[in-house]
């Protein structure tokens, strides 16, 4: 698995220090609060501490993607291995005015191809509350197939599964 991935449009580098106002921002979206939840991230200090704990969790990734010709952080990819999951966990999360400009499908596609690179990796795994049609309408057109309901902690949530088999189902 890659830390540094590029497309033509995006670049992908490992989540730093450097990212805290970024994160601030992010993590405090409508969207982020709506379907993600609150991190309780209120300002610079708060990031770095959510930052420095994020970078030391095992079996957790997170890529920035900033564009290319701006040099902008835009949004995040995750790839977490959960506890209450058999498989690890892809995610996606971008600022508002980023979002409906292909850059969650681009960017997600340079992680899925890198993980699909991965000779021991064959499935990976999405959740989402039921509400997130933009994220499940993502999720679909990568190939994730609905798997069921779960149910962490107070949160109802869905479950797809995509499989990098011969078959690609």
């Amino acid at each position: 698995m890659q830390n540094n991935l590029s497309t033509e449009r995006l670049r992908l580098g490992p989540l730093t220090n450097k990212n805290a106002a970024f994160i601030l921002e992010l993590v405090n979206t409508p969207g982020w609060l709506k379907f993600i939840g609150d991190r309780n991230v209120k300002n610079l200090t708060g990031a770095r501490a959510y930052i420095k704990k994020i970078k030391y969790l095992i079996n957790t990734k997170y890529w920035i993607v900033y564009t290319r010709d701006e040099d902008t952080p835009v949004g995040i990819i995750t790839f977490i291995k959960r506890d209450y999951l058999d498989h690890p966990d892809i995610g996606f999360a971008f600022l508002p005015g980023f979002m409906k400009l292909g850059y969650a499908f681009e960017a997600t596609t340079a992680v899925l191809n890198s993980l699909r690179s991965d000779a021991g990796l064959k499935t990976i795994l999405a959740t989402t509350i039921p509400e997130n049609s933009g994220s499940i309408a993502l999720l679909t057109k990568f190939g994730f197939k609905f798997e069921r309901r779960i149910t962490v902690g107070n949160l109802n949530l869905h479950l797809y599964k995509l499989r990098f088999d011969a078959a690609g189902s």
